[in-house]
């Protein structure tokens, strides 16, 4: 039980850092899940947010869900998603409650412009992270630089651009392998 209580506790603590969405929570998650506790290790955590990209949902939550399946099953899956996502429901009640009647005054819009600093600072320690472990060789940079061209200046859905960096990757490895 302490375990479960320990999963829902530590994802409700990311959880409720959620300003900026999943990507914002990547680096928070990194550090408290892979450095500070050992639940999961760098390499896995990468195929986690891989996973967690190409799959229906955000990120964080899809992540949440792999580590604490990967802890304990499907009841530790369930545990830490709902950690996860209670510290929004409450956080997002609270405002939906509230925002109309501060939303216009300075101070909140100040705020709001510093969250999105703070968050676009998370989201590129985010990248710099996942760049450092998972591009390790040019056919890396070359997937990379495609997958960001088509995304970023041909409008393809990132749909398109997971499967076939997916079927790419199986191609390259399985080709490695044969000419071993």
């Amino acid at each position: 039980m302490k375990d479960l209580w320990d999963l829902f506790r530590v994802f409700a603590q990311i959880g409720a850092l959620t300003f900026g969405g999943g990507y914002a929570m990547l680096p928070i998650i990194q550090e408290e899940i892979v450095n500070k506790r050992g639940w999961a290790t760098d390499e896995e955590i990468l195929d986690y947010y891989a996973i967690g990209q190409s799959t229906p949902g955000i990120i964080a939550v899809n992540t949440a869900t792999f580590i604490g399946y990967k802890r304990k099953g499907i009841i530790g899956a369930i545990v830490a998603t709902l950690g996860m996502i209670f510290p929004s429901i409450v956080i997002i009640t609270i405002i939906a409650v509230f925002f109309d009647q501060f939303e216009n005054y300075q101070i909140v819009q100040h705020a709001f412009a510093g969250i999105r600093v703070a968050v676009a600072a998370l989201i590129l320690n985010a990248i710099v992270t996942m760049w450092q472990k998972a591009v390790k060789d040019y056919i890396g940079i070359i997937i990379f630089l495609v997958s960001f061209f088509v995304v970023a200046f041909l409008d393809v859905s990132p749909i398109w651009v997971v499967i076939i960096s997916f079927i790419v990757g199986i191609i390259i490895k399985h080709k490695k392998v044969d000419s071993k």
